[in-house]
């Protein structure tokens, strides 16, 4: 939506436009790993998260109210996008830490998928006020910003509301693996594993590069369907490309509570692979599409099928939105390293969707978009693949529910014990 403020009412250029959201993604991608590291040794998880909203909330409106036509203050914009990246690097692992430190390792599925509901149903609500807004108001479309700080209310009033007693900051960095067998008399408890050791996992080292190729492959997408149904007639053009985020976000919703409620039966590989596959089949589909479009000449129900294809974004996204987070938490499990891991394979997805952003429009200008779509198709198998054939299943056989449920495998515990054993101790059971 800034993007669209900065363009549509303050005639920045495309590619202004782009080199203040690369700045913000490098900026993310600096800041990533080293506030899952702040997050880990913090026990103001809730108040670091609170400064976080706050923070960006405050720069999103300075945005709105400084920015001036045709880029000119162009250096203070970048220095504010720079800024904000940074104080965003605090909200995942923040978040995800919390949630850990409230509900323990156990609880991570049915949480984690609950989170992910509410945060694509919030996006979708907050993309649909805004968009409305931006389209009774343009030109002029600062004002849908006002959304942001009623939303920042909320955040903070909520955070307000957990006790510091209901956060256990040893289960919030995965220091503590629970266990559901009433046989065990307590629980496995460690001390911090070593941080070169967590950073050389092999396994985390993999899930990092699989993010990392997702997101350079995904980041664009949603873009090049805008541009390529050209959503950019005035007012209109607002309104549809925020319809086409809004379709994306009502799938992730029910794609997230789907991963919940079956991760645990299933495993988390099986619908990690779903995820990852939707990605190529929409390049395909795409290209499919607009191959019938030169052909045939276009049409709104042409338009419409196109757009219909963030269906599958929603299913992507959806799914690896909540799986990431789950797949993060296993393999750092019992290491106390749960929030700088999901710091390295955040950061990982940043970095990601700040080259798709360049590498899709530069195949899209100089290649066409069929084309891009194409090669974006191949680049997607990359993680897929890479998923299906180099990583285990991650689900401990704790928490698969149920004498009688599906048996998971448990290739990363076997390896952790391994590693610990290895260590002469340096992990303490």
């Amino acid at each position: 939506m800034q993007s669209a403020f900065l363009i549509a009412s303050k005639h920045y250029t495309e590619k202004q436009a782009g080199a203040l959201f690369f700045v913000f993604g490098i900026s993310q991608f600096l800041f990533q790993t080293p506030a899952g590291y702040i997050m880990d040794y913090s026990d103001k998880k809730v108040h670091l998260l609170a400064f976080a909203a706050i923070a960006t909330t405050t720069l999103t409106v300075i945005t709105a109210m400084t920015a001036e036509d045709n880029g000119a203050n162009l250096g203070w914009m970048i220095f504010i996008k720079f800024l904000q990246g940074a104080v965003t690097a605090l909200i995942p692992c923040g978040l995800n830490s919390i949630t850990q430190g409230i509900v323990g390792t156990a609880g991570m599925t049915r949480q984690v998928s609950r989170n992910e509901m509410m945060n694509h149903l919030g996006t979708a609500i907050m993309i649909f006020t805004g968009s409305f807004i931006a389209y009774n108001q343009y030109p002029d479309i600062g004002t849908l910003f006002i959304v942001s700080p009623i939303s920042c209310i909320g955040v903070v009033y909520f955070l307000s509301r957990i006790k510091p007693d209901q956060i256990d900051h040893d289960a919030a960095r995965g220091l503590v693996l629970e266990s559901d067998d009433s046989a065990a008399a307590s629980q496995e408890a460690f001390k911090a594993g070593n941080l070169l050791q967590v950073l050389r996992d092999p396994v985390l080292l993999m899930f990092t590069l699989i993010c990392f190729l997702f997101h350079t492959a995904n980041g664009c997408i949603l873009p090049l369907v805008m541009q390529s149904l050209a959503l950019g007639g005035g007012r209109s053009g607002i309104l549809l490309s925020g319809f086409c985020i809004i379709v994306a976000q009502t799938f992730m919703v029910a794609t997230a509570k789907i991963c919940g409620e079956n991760s645990a039966l299933y495993g988390r590989k099986s619908l990690f692979l779903i995820g990852l596959f939707s990605l190529p089949l929409r390049c395909l589909i795409l290209n499919g599409l607009l191959y019938i479009r030169v052909q045939h000449g276009s049409s709104l129900f042409l338009q419409i099928v196109i757009l219909s294809t963030q269906i599958l974004d929603g299913i992507g996204a959806g799914a690896f939105g909540t799986m990431y987070i789950l797949v993060t938490s296993d393999i750092s499990g019992g290491t106390g390293r749960f929030s700088l891991a999901l710091g390295i394979t955040t950061a990982a997805m940043s970095i990601g969707g700040t080259v798709s952003g360049y590498l899709g429009e530069t195949l899209a200008e100089d290649l066409g978009y069929r084309e891009a779509f194409i090669i974006l198709g191949i680049l997607a198998l990359v993680p897929a693949l890479l998923y299906l054939f180099c990583m285990p299943e991650t689900l401990p056989t704790q928490y698969t529910p149920g004498a009688n449920a599906q048996k998971v495998t448990t290739n990363v515990e076997e390896e952790k014990k391994r590693l610990l054993s290895s260590r002469n101790n340096s992990y303490q059971v």
